[in-house]
């Protein structure tokens, strides 16, 4: 089941295009709690999930790769890719190891 789902544009000439990120309910996997999330990049869409001890771990532990995959992506380097207000950063928080990376609003929100 799709818990909620987050819109952040990729510039691409003229015109924004949709990334819409989709982030379901953590269910009971073999010994721990998987949580699936799914972005729809330009080039296609990109499915993936996080693994925790509960169903809290697994949905912050899917928040946290989305953060990684969006703040390492080309798409971020190219500086064409914005949440809802340019430069206002996507709203995902990283691991620790990529906090120097955050942008805009993230930086005092996860930073």
């Amino acid at each position: 089941m799709k818990v909620f789902t987050h819109e952040l544009f990729f510039r691409g000439g003229t015109d924004d295009f949709p990334v819409v990120i989709s982030v379901y309910a953590p269910l009971p996997a073999d010994r721990s709690w998987s949580c699936t999330y799914e972005i729809a990049w330009p080039e296609g869409p990109r499915r993936s999930a996080a693994h925790g001890a509960d169903a809290l771990q697994a949905l912050v532990l899917a928040l946290e790769k989305i953060g990684a995959e969006i703040y390492t992506s080309a798409h971020h380097r190219s500086g064409a890719l914005s949440g809802s207000s340019p430069g206002g950063g996507y709203g995902f928080p990283v691991p620790p190891n990529l906090r120097d990376l955050l942008s805009g609003d993230d930086v005092a929100a996860f930073g």
